[in-house]
């Protein structure tokens, strides 16, 4: 929701997502910027919440500022969880070491303020496997498609394995993880604006579509999408804290 896509017109995605049944959405911050952002949308309209994070695209801008500010950020109420963060080797727009480095730093501010991570993995499956074990709180594994060792490694922390809209995709062949997946570690998401879920493929992707994430998830887990809803949503409102039970109302001014 904080992506400049949805600039000319979010108070109605917001009313399609509550349409759909969505109570709450998790705005993420990638940069600082975004993290500011988040936490000025999540002011603006009761049933928002931000993250605040460095993504791994960003690690080479990693500093001691920026350690300053997630500091500051995290310690904010509208600020639920630290993220997004993590190892992604697949477009390399920073350098190895730097996402080590700076997805170590961050998980030591998450496990300081007490907040949990959202965890962004691809293609660093090795190294993401190794690094989770240094976590010390609760960890997302947003927008799950990891290998093995990162799924193993996740079961190994009781961490959190939140699926997307890749799931509906005629390419996504890991039904297994779908069905592995111990039920008070399910989340469901949208990525908005991306990843949209079929039938929404190729379209801007908004919170709305995440009933068809959850829908799929039912399927495959062979549960009926009124239950899968509520243990999410459970899920998520023990991750997250009390915050998740504020419900979206209309937005006021920034």
């Amino acid at each position: 929701m904080g992506d400049p896509a949805f600039d000319p017109d979010r108070e109605a995605v917001l009313g399609r997502a509550r349409e759909a049944g969505v109570t709450h959405v998790v705005v993420i911050g990638a940069t600082l910027e975004e993290s500011d952002r988040a936490v000025t949308l999540a002011r603006a309209c009761p049933g928002l919440s931000a993250t605040a994070g460095v993504h791994p695209h960003e690690a080479r801008t990693w500093s001691a500022e920026a350690v300053a500010r997630l500091r500051d950020l995290l310690a904010l109420p509208e600020v639920v969880a630290l993220g997004e963060t993590g190892l992604d080797y697949h477009y390399g727009h920073s350098p190895r070491d730097d996402q080590r480095r700076a997805f170590e730093a961050q998980l030591r501010l998450a496990a300081e303020a007490g907040k949990p991570v959202v965890v962004h993995a691809r293609e660093a499956d090795d190294d993401m496997a190794a690094m989770l074990g240094d976590a010390g709180g609760a960890v997302v594994l947003h927008s799950f498609s990891s290998g093995p060792k990162v799924f193993a490694a996740g079961m190994g922390i009781a961490a959190y394995f939140s699926f997307s809209g890749m799931i509906t995709f005629k390419n996504w062949t890991m039904n297994d993880r779908l069905t592995a997946c111990p039920p008070d570690r399910l989340l469901v998401e949208t990525d908005a604006p991306y990843l949209a879920p079929v039938p929404h493929r190729g379209e801007r992707n908004e919170p709305a579509f995440v009933r068809a994430v959850a829908e799929a998830l039912a399927r495959a887990r062979g549960e009926s999408t009124e239950a899968l809803g509520r243990r999410t949503t459970d899920n998520a409102s023990r991750l997250f804290g009390a915050r998740l039970a504020t419900t979206l109302r209309p937005m006021t001014d920034p």
